[in-house]
Protein backbone atom coordinates (compact mmCIF):
# COMPACT_ATOMS: atom_id res chain seq x y z
CA UNK A 1 0.00 0.00 0.00
CA UNK A 2 0.96 3.57 -0.87
CA UNK A 3 0.52 7.07 1.35
CA UNK A 4 0.60 9.89 -0.05
CA UNK A 5 -0.57 13.77 -0.51
CA UNK A 6 -2.65 15.63 -2.24
CA UNK A 7 -3.09 19.24 -2.43
CA UNK A 8 -4.29 22.42 -4.19
CA UNK A 9 -1.95 24.74 -2.44
CA UNK A 10 -4.04 25.97 -0.10
CA UNK A 11 -3.53 30.06 0.73
CA UNK A 12 -3.13 30.87 4.43
CA UNK A 13 -4.85 33.54 6.40
CA UNK A 14 -3.54 35.59 9.16
CA UNK A 15 -4.84 34.34 12.04
CA UNK A 16 -4.43 38.13 13.79
CA UNK A 17 -5.62 40.38 11.06
CA UNK A 18 -7.69 38.11 8.88
CA UNK A 19 -6.12 38.91 5.84
CA UNK A 20 -5.27 35.66 3.32
CA UNK A 21 -1.57 35.44 2.59
CA UNK A 22 -0.21 35.42 -1.03
CA UNK A 23 -0.61 33.30 -3.89
CA UNK A 24 2.91 33.03 -4.71
CA UNK A 25 3.82 32.23 -0.59
CA UNK A 26 1.27 29.14 -1.12
CA UNK A 27 3.46 27.65 -4.02
CA UNK A 28 6.16 27.63 -1.80
CA UNK A 29 4.45 26.24 1.13
CA UNK A 30 3.71 23.21 -1.46
CA UNK A 31 7.21 22.71 -1.84
CA UNK A 32 7.67 22.56 1.96
CA UNK A 33 5.47 20.13 2.35
CA UNK A 34 6.59 17.59 -0.74
CA UNK A 35 10.10 18.14 0.85
CA UNK A 36 8.92 16.90 4.72
CA UNK A 37 6.57 14.10 2.71
CA UNK A 38 9.97 12.97 1.11
CA UNK A 39 11.86 13.10 4.42
CA UNK A 40 9.25 10.93 5.90
CA UNK A 41 9.30 8.03 3.79
CA UNK A 42 5.67 8.88 1.82
CA UNK A 43 5.64 7.52 -1.48
CA UNK A 44 3.66 10.08 -3.49
CA UNK A 45 2.65 13.45 -3.45
CA UNK A 46 0.08 14.83 -6.22
CA UNK A 47 -0.55 18.57 -7.08
CA UNK A 48 -4.74 19.08 -8.16
CA UNK A 49 -5.83 21.68 -10.65
CA UNK A 50 -7.76 24.77 -9.38
CA UNK A 51 -7.48 28.62 -10.22
CA UNK A 52 -8.47 30.02 -7.54
CA UNK A 53 -7.90 32.55 -4.79
CA UNK A 54 -8.29 30.05 -2.38
CA UNK A 55 -6.40 27.28 -4.15
CA UNK A 56 -3.85 28.54 -6.71
CA UNK A 57 -2.16 25.51 -7.86
CA UNK A 58 -2.73 26.03 -11.08
CA UNK A 59 0.73 24.67 -13.32
CA UNK A 60 0.86 21.35 -10.74
CA UNK A 61 4.04 20.25 -13.69
CA UNK A 62 5.92 23.38 -12.61
CA UNK A 63 5.56 23.38 -9.02
CA UNK A 64 6.40 19.46 -8.89
CA UNK A 65 9.41 20.01 -11.23
CA UNK A 66 10.62 22.19 -9.06
CA UNK A 67 10.54 19.42 -5.48
CA UNK A 68 12.12 17.23 -8.13
CA UNK A 69 15.45 19.00 -6.91
CA UNK A 70 14.37 19.20 -3.31
CA UNK A 71 13.52 15.43 -3.27
CA UNK A 72 14.72 11.66 -3.58
CA UNK A 73 12.37 9.19 -3.59
CA UNK A 74 8.66 10.26 -3.41
CA UNK A 75 6.63 9.61 -7.20
CA UNK A 76 5.28 13.21 -7.82
CA UNK A 77 2.03 13.54 -10.03
CA UNK A 78 -0.87 15.39 -10.93
CA UNK A 79 -4.37 14.80 -8.46
CA UNK A 80 -5.53 15.78 -10.76
CA UNK A 81 -4.83 17.43 -14.53
CA UNK A 82 -8.02 18.98 -15.80
CA UNK A 83 -7.84 17.47 -19.28
CA UNK A 84 -10.75 18.86 -21.31
CA UNK A 85 -9.65 22.43 -21.29
CA UNK A 86 -5.71 21.55 -21.49
CA UNK A 87 -3.67 20.79 -24.57
CA UNK A 88 -2.91 16.91 -24.48
CA UNK A 89 0.43 17.41 -26.10
CA UNK A 90 1.69 20.32 -23.35
CA UNK A 91 0.51 18.13 -20.79
CA UNK A 92 2.67 14.94 -21.83
CA UNK A 93 5.69 17.10 -22.60
CA UNK A 94 5.44 18.83 -19.40
CA UNK A 95 5.12 15.60 -17.67
CA UNK A 96 7.73 13.82 -19.34
CA UNK A 97 10.17 17.03 -19.05
CA UNK A 98 9.35 16.89 -15.06
CA UNK A 99 9.80 12.75 -15.52
CA UNK A 100 13.29 13.31 -16.62
CA UNK A 101 14.60 16.18 -13.48
CA UNK A 102 13.21 14.19 -11.22
CA UNK A 103 14.59 10.37 -12.51
CA UNK A 104 11.30 8.76 -13.64
CA UNK A 105 9.24 9.60 -10.77
CA UNK A 106 6.30 11.18 -12.73
CA UNK A 107 3.08 10.50 -13.03
CA UNK A 108 -0.16 11.84 -14.68
CA UNK A 109 -3.85 11.56 -13.32
CA UNK A 110 -6.18 12.87 -15.89
CA UNK A 111 -9.44 13.85 -15.06
CA UNK A 112 -12.79 16.24 -16.06
CA UNK A 113 -11.87 18.20 -12.53
CA UNK A 114 -14.89 19.04 -9.86
CA UNK A 115 -15.10 22.36 -10.33
CA UNK A 116 -15.13 24.65 -13.97
CA UNK A 117 -13.50 27.79 -13.45
CA UNK A 118 -10.69 26.54 -16.31
CA UNK A 119 -13.51 26.44 -18.96
CA UNK A 120 -14.35 30.34 -19.45
CA UNK A 121 -10.29 30.92 -18.36
CA UNK A 122 -9.13 28.93 -21.20
CA UNK A 123 -12.35 29.42 -23.26
CA UNK A 124 -14.03 25.98 -23.39
CA UNK A 125 -17.90 25.11 -23.55
CA UNK A 126 -19.08 23.43 -20.92
CA UNK A 127 -21.88 21.72 -23.17
CA UNK A 128 -19.14 19.77 -24.34
CA UNK A 129 -17.76 18.58 -20.82
CA UNK A 130 -17.77 14.97 -21.52
CA UNK A 131 -16.52 15.17 -25.02
CA UNK A 132 -13.69 17.00 -24.66
CA UNK A 133 -12.34 14.95 -21.99
CA UNK A 134 -13.01 11.36 -23.77
CA UNK A 135 -10.96 12.91 -27.24
CA UNK A 136 -8.28 14.64 -25.09
CA UNK A 137 -7.71 11.13 -23.50
CA UNK A 138 -7.68 9.23 -26.20
CA UNK A 139 -4.93 11.55 -27.48
CA UNK A 140 -2.75 11.46 -24.28
CA UNK A 141 -3.02 7.53 -24.43
CA UNK A 142 -1.91 7.66 -27.85
CA UNK A 143 1.18 10.13 -27.15
CA UNK A 144 1.96 8.15 -24.40
CA UNK A 145 2.44 4.54 -26.83
CA UNK A 146 4.43 6.36 -29.07
CA UNK A 147 8.35 4.65 -29.07
CA UNK A 148 11.34 7.25 -28.84
CA UNK A 149 11.66 8.07 -32.62
CA UNK A 150 7.63 7.44 -33.71
CA UNK A 151 5.48 10.45 -35.22
CA UNK A 152 1.83 10.48 -34.39
CA UNK A 153 -0.46 11.55 -36.78
CA UNK A 154 -4.32 12.27 -35.23
CA UNK A 155 -7.20 14.89 -36.17
CA UNK A 156 -10.03 15.24 -33.60
CA UNK A 157 -12.51 17.80 -32.91
CA UNK A 158 -11.56 19.72 -30.41
CA UNK A 159 -8.02 20.15 -31.63
CA UNK A 160 -5.86 21.14 -34.37
CA UNK A 161 -4.71 18.22 -36.41
CA UNK A 162 -1.08 16.57 -36.14
CA UNK A 163 0.59 15.36 -39.36
CA UNK A 164 3.68 13.41 -38.84
CA UNK A 165 4.27 15.39 -35.48
CA UNK A 166 7.66 14.41 -33.31
CA UNK A 167 6.43 15.24 -29.47
CA UNK A 168 9.18 15.28 -27.34
CA UNK A 169 10.93 14.49 -24.63
CA UNK A 170 10.33 10.49 -23.76
CA UNK A 171 10.16 9.13 -20.76
CA UNK A 172 12.90 7.28 -19.88
CA UNK A 173 11.40 4.17 -18.83
CA UNK A 174 9.18 4.47 -22.59
CA UNK A 175 6.00 5.54 -21.10
CA UNK A 176 4.35 7.42 -18.05
CA UNK A 177 2.01 6.45 -15.30
CA UNK A 178 -1.04 7.56 -16.76
CA UNK A 179 -4.25 7.11 -14.54
CA UNK A 180 -7.66 7.97 -15.05
CA UNK A 181 -9.61 9.99 -11.99
CA UNK A 182 -13.66 9.89 -11.07
CA UNK A 183 -16.10 10.99 -8.60
CA UNK A 184 -17.49 7.59 -8.86
CA UNK A 185 -19.36 6.59 -11.93
CA UNK A 186 -19.95 3.29 -12.68
CA UNK A 187 -19.32 4.39 -16.53
CA UNK A 188 -15.85 6.02 -16.11
CA UNK A 189 -15.33 2.89 -13.82
CA UNK A 190 -16.06 0.73 -16.87
CA UNK A 191 -14.12 2.88 -19.74
CA UNK A 192 -11.34 2.96 -17.26
CA UNK A 193 -10.80 -0.68 -17.60
CA UNK A 194 -11.78 -1.24 -21.16
CA UNK A 195 -8.62 1.36 -21.68
CA UNK A 196 -6.68 -0.35 -19.29
CA UNK A 197 -5.58 2.61 -17.06
CA UNK A 198 -5.36 2.36 -13.49
CA UNK A 199 -8.16 4.09 -11.69
CA UNK A 200 -8.36 6.86 -9.12
CA UNK A 201 -11.14 7.44 -7.03
CA UNK A 202 -11.86 10.46 -5.21
CA UNK A 203 -13.97 10.21 -2.18
CA UNK A 204 -15.20 13.57 -1.10
CA UNK A 205 -18.23 12.53 1.26
CA UNK A 206 -20.85 9.54 2.01
CA UNK A 207 -19.00 6.11 2.87
CA UNK A 208 -15.88 5.33 0.79
CA UNK A 209 -16.68 1.64 0.92
CA UNK A 210 -19.32 1.64 -1.23
CA UNK A 211 -16.32 2.37 -3.97
CA UNK A 212 -16.48 -1.34 -3.40
CA UNK A 213 -18.94 -2.25 -6.76
CA UNK A 214 -17.19 0.04 -8.82
CA UNK A 215 -13.71 -1.24 -8.06
CA UNK A 216 -15.02 -4.41 -9.00
CA UNK A 217 -16.36 -3.81 -12.36
CA UNK A 218 -13.81 -1.53 -13.66
CA UNK A 219 -11.44 -4.78 -12.22
CA UNK A 220 -14.34 -6.60 -14.72
CA UNK A 221 -13.85 -4.50 -17.55
CA UNK A 222 -10.35 -4.28 -17.97
CA UNK A 223 -10.13 -8.59 -17.44
CA UNK A 224 -12.49 -8.61 -19.69
CA UNK A 225 -10.56 -6.66 -22.35
CA UNK A 226 -7.54 -8.67 -21.57
CA UNK A 227 -5.26 -6.05 -19.85
CA UNK A 228 -2.53 -7.00 -18.08
CA UNK A 229 -3.11 -7.00 -14.12
CA UNK A 230 0.14 -4.51 -13.70
CA UNK A 231 -1.92 -1.81 -15.50
CA UNK A 232 -5.28 -2.97 -13.13
CA UNK A 233 -4.73 -0.48 -10.19
CA UNK A 234 -6.80 1.39 -7.59
CA UNK A 235 -6.10 4.37 -6.14
CA UNK A 236 -8.46 6.38 -3.59
CA UNK A 237 -8.32 10.01 -2.52
CA UNK A 238 -9.56 11.74 0.77
CA UNK A 239 -9.74 14.38 2.87
CA UNK A 240 -8.17 13.45 5.69
CA UNK A 241 -5.78 14.87 9.10
CA UNK A 242 -4.12 13.42 11.75
CA UNK A 243 -2.98 14.85 15.01
CA UNK A 244 -1.38 13.24 18.09
CA UNK A 245 -5.12 13.30 19.60
CA UNK A 246 -7.86 11.93 17.90
CA UNK A 247 -10.63 14.11 19.15
CA UNK A 248 -8.27 17.46 18.92
CA UNK A 249 -7.93 16.46 15.38
CA UNK A 250 -11.70 16.18 14.65
CA UNK A 251 -12.22 19.70 16.38
CA UNK A 252 -9.27 21.20 15.16
CA UNK A 253 -9.65 20.20 11.51
CA UNK A 254 -13.31 21.44 11.34
CA UNK A 255 -12.76 24.77 11.69
CA UNK A 256 -11.15 24.49 8.63
CA UNK A 257 -13.22 22.18 7.18
CA UNK A 258 -15.88 24.71 7.75
CA UNK A 259 -14.03 27.54 6.09
CA UNK A 260 -13.60 25.63 3.18
CA UNK A 261 -17.31 24.46 3.06
CA UNK A 262 -18.02 28.50 3.36
CA UNK A 263 -15.91 29.49 0.17
CA UNK A 264 -17.47 26.46 -1.78
CA UNK A 265 -20.85 26.71 -1.10
CA UNK A 266 -22.11 29.73 -3.08
CA UNK A 267 -20.49 28.52 -6.64
CA UNK A 268 -21.09 25.10 -5.56
CA UNK A 269 -24.69 24.84 -4.66
CA UNK A 270 -23.21 23.41 -1.26
CA UNK A 271 -24.95 23.75 2.52
CA UNK A 272 -22.83 26.11 4.47
CA UNK A 273 -20.91 24.03 7.29
CA UNK A 274 -22.95 21.63 9.72
CA UNK A 275 -21.08 20.03 12.47
CA UNK A 276 -23.62 16.96 12.33
CA UNK A 277 -22.43 16.51 8.57
CA UNK A 278 -18.68 16.55 9.79
CA UNK A 279 -19.18 14.37 12.13
CA UNK A 280 -21.04 11.57 10.57
CA UNK A 281 -18.29 11.87 7.77
CA UNK A 282 -15.63 11.48 10.33
CA UNK A 283 -17.04 8.50 11.82
CA UNK A 284 -15.44 4.99 11.28
CA UNK A 285 -16.89 4.60 7.86
CA UNK A 286 -17.47 8.15 6.98
CA UNK A 287 -15.11 9.75 3.95
CA UNK A 288 -13.00 12.51 6.25
CA UNK A 289 -9.96 10.23 7.72
CA UNK A 290 -9.59 12.51 10.64
CA UNK A 291 -8.02 11.14 13.62
CA UNK A 292 -4.85 10.13 15.63
CA UNK A 293 -2.11 7.71 13.85
CA UNK A 294 -4.06 4.60 14.76
CA UNK A 295 -7.34 5.81 13.96
CA UNK A 296 -6.52 6.62 10.59
CA UNK A 297 -4.26 3.84 9.94
CA UNK A 298 -7.09 0.90 10.74
CA UNK A 299 -9.25 2.37 8.61
CA UNK A 300 -6.87 2.65 5.75
CA UNK A 301 -6.50 -1.03 6.26
CA UNK A 302 -10.44 -1.63 7.03
CA UNK A 303 -10.70 0.02 3.20
CA UNK A 304 -8.00 -2.00 1.68
CA UNK A 305 -10.42 -4.28 2.79
CA UNK A 306 -13.23 -3.20 0.93
CA UNK A 307 -11.87 -2.06 -2.03
CA UNK A 308 -8.63 -3.66 -2.26
CA UNK A 309 -6.48 -0.33 -3.87
CA UNK A 310 -2.57 -0.33 -3.69
CA UNK A 311 -2.41 3.64 -3.32
CA UNK A 312 -4.60 5.85 -0.20
CA UNK A 313 -3.91 9.52 -0.62
CA UNK A 314 -5.31 12.52 1.45
CA UNK A 315 -6.11 16.49 1.53
CA UNK A 316 -4.83 18.04 4.48
CA UNK A 317 -4.38 21.76 4.13
CA UNK A 318 -7.67 22.77 3.48
CA UNK A 319 -9.41 26.27 4.94
CA UNK A 320 -6.46 28.06 5.64
CA UNK A 321 -5.02 25.44 8.04
CA UNK A 322 -1.90 26.61 9.36
CA UNK A 323 1.26 25.25 7.78
CA UNK A 324 2.88 24.54 10.85
CA UNK A 325 -0.40 21.49 11.18
CA UNK A 326 -0.17 20.80 7.94
CA UNK A 327 3.28 19.55 8.22
CA UNK A 328 2.82 17.87 11.42
CA UNK A 329 -0.12 15.74 9.80
CA UNK A 330 2.73 14.82 6.83
CA UNK A 331 4.85 14.07 9.36
CA UNK A 332 2.44 11.74 11.45
CA UNK A 333 1.14 10.26 8.12
CA UNK A 334 4.69 8.98 7.32
CA UNK A 335 6.08 8.61 10.58
CA UNK A 336 3.13 7.02 12.52
CA UNK A 337 0.51 5.62 10.27
CA UNK A 338 2.64 4.47 7.68
CA UNK A 339 4.37 1.90 9.62
CA UNK A 340 1.38 0.91 10.95
CA UNK A 341 -0.71 0.13 7.41
CA UNK A 342 2.38 -1.90 6.22
CA UNK A 343 2.45 -4.13 9.36
CA UNK A 344 -1.07 -4.64 8.38
CA UNK A 345 -0.49 -5.04 4.34
CA UNK A 346 3.00 -4.77 3.43
CA UNK A 347 5.20 -2.25 2.04
CA UNK A 348 4.61 -0.89 -1.51
CA UNK A 349 6.08 -3.14 -4.24
CA UNK A 350 9.28 -0.36 -5.44
CA UNK A 351 8.18 1.67 -8.93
Amino acid sequence: MELGIYSFGDVQRDPATGRLGSTADAQRNLLEAIRVADQVGLDYFGIGEHHTRQMPASAAATVLAGAATITDNIRLGSSVTVLSTDDPVRVFQQFATLDAISGGRAEITAGRGSSIESFPLFGYALEDYDALYEEKLALLMQLNDLGEDEPISWRGRFRAPLTDAVVVPRPDAGRLPLWRATGGSPSSSMRAGQQGLPLAYGIIGGQPARFAGLADLYRTAARRAGHPEERIKVAVANLGFVHEDGQRARDLWFTHWGNMMAALAPTRGWRGPDRRVYDRDTAPDGAFFVGNAEEVAARIVALHRDLGHVRQIFQIDIGHLPQADFLRSVELLGTEVKPLVDAELGTKVPA
